[in-house]
């Protein structure tokens, strides 16, 4: 069976960039192997179930997938206009320290994510006793990736 937008599809990844170091994945030897497994302790990892064309993934791979079938294995390789975006400056804002510090109720720190009232998610970036940045862009925006699929199952 060819896989056509609408199918259910069930598959294995694991997604690396182009150094190959590996971002995510559902194969539980390749978590532990990466230390992805320590760094998520609760996840389960486990073979992605996804209806293609949902948009539950990322466009690259969701578009990948059709014309593919059960028993595939493939690479495919995602530029970051289908993946995540490319990084964008003005997603990076500026913000009073001493207002931060009232919003957090505490000292911000580089490497600490901050969520927006709006549910956006930002990794404060720089700090000093006048400004707070803070990076709203996703953490792989601008990457290019790679995933290697195993297609296991579809309907």
């Amino acid at each position: 069976m060819t896989i056509e937008t609408g199918d259910s599809v069930s598959l294995e990844y694991v997604g690396t960039l182009p150094d190959g170091t590996v971002f995510d994945t559902s194969r539980q030897d390749v978590a532990e192997a990466e230390g992805l497994a320590e760094a998520q302790p609760d996840r389960d990892y486990e073979p992605l179930a996804v209806e293609v064309g949902a948009g539950t993934v990322i466009e690259g791979l969701d578009e990948a997938l059709v014309g593919m079938s059960v028993g595939d294995e493939e690479s495919i390789e995602i530029p970051p206009e289908k993946a995540y975006g490319e990084y964008d400056e003005d997603l990076v804002r500026e913000h009073e320290t001493e207002q931060l510090r009232e919003v957090l109720g505490d000292e911000p720190e580089e490497g600490l994510y901050v969520q927006t009232q709006q549910g956006g998610l930002g990794e404060i970036v720089h700090t000093d006793d006048d400004v707070v940045r803070i990076d709203f862009n996703h953490e792989l925006a601008g990457e290019t990736l790679i995933f290697d699929v195993e297609i296991l199952d579809a309907n």
